[in-house]
């Protein structure tokens, strides 16, 4: 059975870019069923009952595209950025994150600051010139100057390679979440999650998903923050005081020297590369910058959405190290003297145990399982987004597509990539799911991220580039980690991988990039001539706004 089950994952995996996952998490391995939580559950139907009450209201006022896709355009900045902040910071990444400083000390805080880079990045470069071109994707940017149908299908493929990707890490992921933190079954919560993320984007669209994810943003920075604050309480509000006793209890070396974490400079960098470049080419991501009236709005968005996740991953090195301080010193959290019980993923949720009781590790269990939520009905937002207006409305109806019928194809689109979710996760139950989430961001910065700011800011630019070097950037990030050591050895079982490094972003990125260059400066065909004749007017509008979709930017 479990060469089946390594087949496949190999077949998905080579089969992803014909099929049509942010931040990258910790692996939630096989977790251990944990005794019901019933304050968990309680607060967690709490959370369910208030947001299929905002979906009723939203469904209500969800009558167009627009309002489908963008929510009509009328989201603010403060709430856009608060939205993006629940969009982007996962259970995974919250327990996983806080798991790697518990383990790791220095090197996870590394990891901390490094999920926040991206984020100037899409400020300076990426929202404004978005905003200004695009419509409901980000497939509008790429193909406004190129070729509308070949340009199109590929963007809209290669979106969902990334939402593919990503579903299976956080289906699979909220699976072995919910056996943690709720005593639930693993098929139980995999169709309580699909269900739920149908439900939330299939009636009430952008509006239902943006109000979802605010809620669950404020829940969870709310909790990070009291569980923070309870634990500089403990040691005077003093940092080094904290900081003292991770060192007290697990040595100097383990707590304060590089190098557990990130042993190569190679793989390092190639990390840091694709959590930079792969946030600003995850379409969930940038979909939201098309929810607001305009650029001065979407650049208001990443200002509050940096803040927002600067400060809690703030907050999760205080959590991380104060688990050592406090957790891995008390009996009651360790199964065997030494490790976490139910693994090092659980560091966050016994902390909470320890400085809230009961009832606060109810409500950031709770929390964790809405963070799931949140991300889920983004991707699938996403998803059916590039079905339904990239692929129907744009390639195969050729710009002709009925309102009615483009909304009625997102709907049926958002039910099956539910059903598409649920299935990918049961069968993905017993693999290893860090590879998945590394790879999506990957994929995104090679195959997305490359063509979105060339198309933005190089005149050179031809459709043949952006096809073939979006292309060559996806297909190396997804064989790259297949032959690496996530797949290669700890999923197929070989010796040795053939690709010596576990993050491949260094290489496809710079193949992406390269190629496309390359594809683009040796066009030499009319229509190539034309695209480049046109960025002139493109780069107008895009610094402007002037004739983009709602208000002006200035």
């Amino acid at each position: 059975m479990s060469h089946v089950l390594r087949l496949g994952a190999l077949a998905l995996l080579l089969l992803a870019p014909s099929l049509p996952v942010l931040a990258a998490g910790a692996d939630l391995g096989q977790a251990a069923k944990q005794a019901t939580n019933w304050h968990a559950i309680i607060m967690f139907v709490a959370f369910v009952l208030l947001t299929l009450g905002i979906t009723y209201w939203a469904s209500k006022r969800t009558k167009s595209a627009s309002d489908f896709y963008t929510a009509g355009g009328g989201i603010s900045g403060f709430q856009n950025g608060l939205a993006i902040a629940g969009d982007f910071m996962s259970a995974a990444s919250f327990l996983g994150v806080t798991a790697l400083l518990y383990g790791t000390g220095l090197d996870g805080m590394v990891y901390a600051v490094g999920v926040v880079v991206g984020w100037p990045l899409m400020l300076f470069l990426i929202a404004e010139p978005l905003r200004n071109l695009g419509k409901y994707t980000f497939a509008d940017v790429v193909a406004y100057r190129l070729a509308k149908v070949p340009v199109r299908t590929y963007a809209a493929f290669s979106s969902l390679t990334v939402v593919v990707f990503y579903l299976i890490a956080q289906m699979v992921g909220a699976g072995q979440l919910i056996k943690l933190l709720f005593g639930m079954e693993y098929l139980h919560a995999l169709f309580l999650v699909g269900g739920l993320m149908m439900v939330y984007v299939t009636f009430g669209g952008m509006a239902a998903t943006t109000w979802v994810q605010i809620i669950k943003a404020v829940l969870l920075l709310a909790g990070a923050t009291f569980m923070a604050g309870a634990v500089l309480a403990r040691f005077g509000f003093s940092p080094e005081a904290l900081f003292a006793k991770a060192v007290e209890v697990k040595g100097s070396n383990a707590i304060m020297s590089p190098g557990l974490l990130f042993k190569d400079p190679i793989d390092t960098i190639s990390l840091a590369m694709a959590l930079a470049f792969g946030t600003a080419g995850l379409p969930h991501i940038l979909m939201r910058f098309f929810t607001v009236p305009d650029a001065r709005e979407a650049r208001k968005s990443v200002f509050y959405a940096t803040a927002f996740i600067g400060f809690f991953y703030v907050l999760a090195v205080v959590i991380g190290i104060g688990a050592i301080a406090l957790v891995a010193t008390d009996p009651a959290y360790l199964a065997d003297g030494k490790a976490l019980k139910g693994g090092g993923n659980m560091a966050a949720i016994w902390l909470a145990h320890a400085v809230g009781g009961n009832l606060f590790l109810g409500f950031i269990s709770a929390v964790a399982f809405a963070t799931i939520l949140a991300v889920v009905a983004g991707l699938t937002l996403a998803g059916a987004s590039a079905i339904s207006h990239d692929l129907y409305a744009n390639v195969f109806a050729r710009g002709h597509a009925r309102e009615e019928t483009e909304l009625r194809i997102s709907r049926l689109a958002s039910l099956g990539l539910g059903v598409v979710a649920i299935i990918l996760g049961m069968l993905f139950e017993k693999q290893n799911i860090a590879y998945l989430a590394g790879l999506t961001l990957a994929i995104a910065a090679s195959a997305n991220f490359p063509l979105l700011l060339l198309s933005m800011l190089w005149p050179g630019l031809t459709s043949r580039g952006a096809i073939l070097g979006g292309s060559i950037g996806l297909l190396s990030a997804v064989v790259l980690t297949v032959l690496g050591p996530a797949v290669w050895k700890s999923v197929l079982g070989y010796p040795q991988p053939i690709f010596p490094w576990g993050n491949p972003a260094l290489f496809s990125v710079v193949a992406g990039f390269a190629a496309t260059w390359f594809f683009s400066v040796t066009d030499t065909s009319e229509r190539a001539a034309r695209e480049r004749a046109e960025f002139d007017a493109q780069f107008i509008r895009s610094q402007t706004g002037l004739g983009a979709e709602g208000a002006a930017s200035h």
